[in-house]
């Protein structure tokens, strides 16, 4: 009987743990060091897990670039036309707030030809609820 309340009481104790651990949202810097520039590098992406509300943050010199989200056919003939978006303060973030693929590209001169554009996949990591005990836990 009282082991079973000492299971009881540690399943309870980690779905509390669970529950008040933080949530915490990432701002990734777009192109790292180098930023949103003609020298951004093409696979900055690669290895990255980019979640519903974490943030991407485009710092580019104000006037020189700007960051346009578009969809997947614009991505690829860097078409803004449509676009879903446009930002040119130089320090621009965006809040990654829905899962699926998100387009972005320069709309300045032939950059996005030049290879300054980026995709993203957002998941979203809901988390679980804490589990029910088994039924060989249960009391009554």
């Amino acid at each position: 009987m009282a082991s079973r309340q000492v299971l009881l009481l540690a399943a309870a104790a980690v779905g509390v743990m669970v529950l008040l651990a933080p949530a915490s949202a990432e701002v990734f810097m777009v192109g790292d060091a180098a930023g949103w520039t003609l020298k951004y590098p093409p696979t900055w992406a690669d290895g990255k897990t980019f979640v519903v509300g974490d943030s991407l943050m485009f710092m580019y010199p104000a006037g020189e670039h700007t960051v346009v989200e578009v969809g997947g056919a614009g991505f690829m003939t860097c078409n803004v036309t449509g676009n879903q978006g446009i930002w040119n303060s130089g320090s621009d973030t965006i809040a990654l707030s829905k899962s699926g693929r998100r387009w972005f590209v320069c709309g300045v001169s032939d950059h996005c030809a030049q290879g300054m554009k980026l995709v993203v996949t957002v998941v979203d990591v809901a988390t679980p609820g804490p589990a029910s005990p088994p039924e060989s836990f249960r009391c009554c």
